[in-house]
């Protein structure tokens, strides 16, 4: 049995547009996606500075380096969803003649700098931002996007072992693809009501989803690295514990208190030996980038302390993934 150490993850869910095309045009997101492009070398000098082992789960498309390249990695058999609108392919029609919009398309510069920042892991956000719980699309059609992510990706000589679904949109029939294209992890939903995808999407899960992040309502977040089993056939699932929300620019109160939220439960799972997984989007920084790197210092800071006093470990993952096979060798 391996020993229960207390751990510290983070994976980021690196999407610029690709992640919301589905709900806002991209001509008003300009000014965020532009803050989002810079801060993202300031979180990674942030990271190796500190020597934090950050999963990256990133978007296929984002390696591309225009629309021609983008289009020589399509996959063979694409989506093909009921409702088309969620089919990220249809941008090309919608952006391929505004070239100044294509920076919050493709980061083939950011992708190079993430892969080569110390203590990171490039890891898959599927090629299109594929939702895998959308009526109309199959198992055969995630596997070929799957496979397009990991041949754009292996171009940079990246090796893709980690995985997370888009939307969380976590679905268990096509956990047996993943480990078959090489995905030894994925990231899984917390275990509350409000995160479980097979409860539908009503205001009231909304709600309780929200107010997790200020105030306990969900069950505890961090866990012992012993609960989690690794099955036969089957990538790792790795619980999150904890969505960083975004800055709120109106309401400093609440700010601070899901802050204050996230170093309180840091410390909980320091003290009892568990694991503490937070993610977001690195878009998330978007509107208030300053102050969102202002709170991620004290996050670390935070880290470095528990480090200090508890041993508490840094690891990516994939990291998780390899110290429970050394444990159960």
């Amino acid at each position: 049995m391996h020993s229960d150490l207390p751990v510290f993850t983070i994976s980021l869910d690196f999407e610029l547009y690709w992640g919301i095309f589905d709900r806002v045009p991209l001509e008003e997101k300009g000014r965020y996606f532009e803050n989002t492009r810079q801060v993202i070398p300031e979180m990674l000098a942030h990271f190796e500075r500190e020597e934090i082992r950050v999963t990256w789960a990133t978007v296929g498309m984002l390696f591309a380096n225009d629309w021609d390249d983008w289009t020589s990695f399509k996959p063979k058999v694409l989506p093909d969803y009921e409702n088309q609108a969620l089919s990220s392919y249809r941008l090309q029609n919608w952006y391929a003649g505004k070239p100044e919009l294509a920076p919050y398309l493709f980061a083939p510069a950011l992708v190079d700098q993430i892969k080569n920042t110390p203590y990171q892991e490039m890891a898959t956000h599927t090629y299109s931002h594929y939702y895998c719980r959308e009526a109309g699309q199959t198992v055969d059609q995630f596997r070929s996007d799957l496979q397009a992510a990991k041949s754009i990706a292996a171009r940079k000589g990246a090796m893709l072992h980690s995985m997370v679904f888009p939307r969380n949109q976590l679905n268990e029939d096509y956990l047996k693809v993943c480990f078959e294209e090489g995905i030894k992890t994925v990231r899984s939903n917390p275990v509350d009501w409000f995160w479980d995808m097979n409860v539908k999407e009503r205001l009231l899960k909304r709600l309780f989803r929200s107010a997790d992040a200020y105030v306990p309502v969900g069950a505890k977040t961090s866990y012992k690295l012993s609960s989690l089993q690794l099955k036969e056939g089957l990538p790792l699932a790795i619980p999150a514990s904890r969505l960083l929300r975004p800055i709120h620019p109106k309401y400093n109160f609440l700010n601070r208190l899901r802050l204050k939220r996230v170093l309180r439960e840091m410390t909980a799972a320091a003290k009892a030996r568990e694991c503490y997984h937070l993610w977001w989007h690195p878009h998330n920084f978007g509107d208030s980038p300053r102050q969102s790197l202002q709170d991620l210092v004290l996050i670390l800071n935070h880290f470095m302390k528990l480090k200090e006093t508890y041993g508490m470990v840094s690891m990516s993952m994939l990291d998780v993934y390899h110290h429970i096979q050394k444990g159960k060798a």
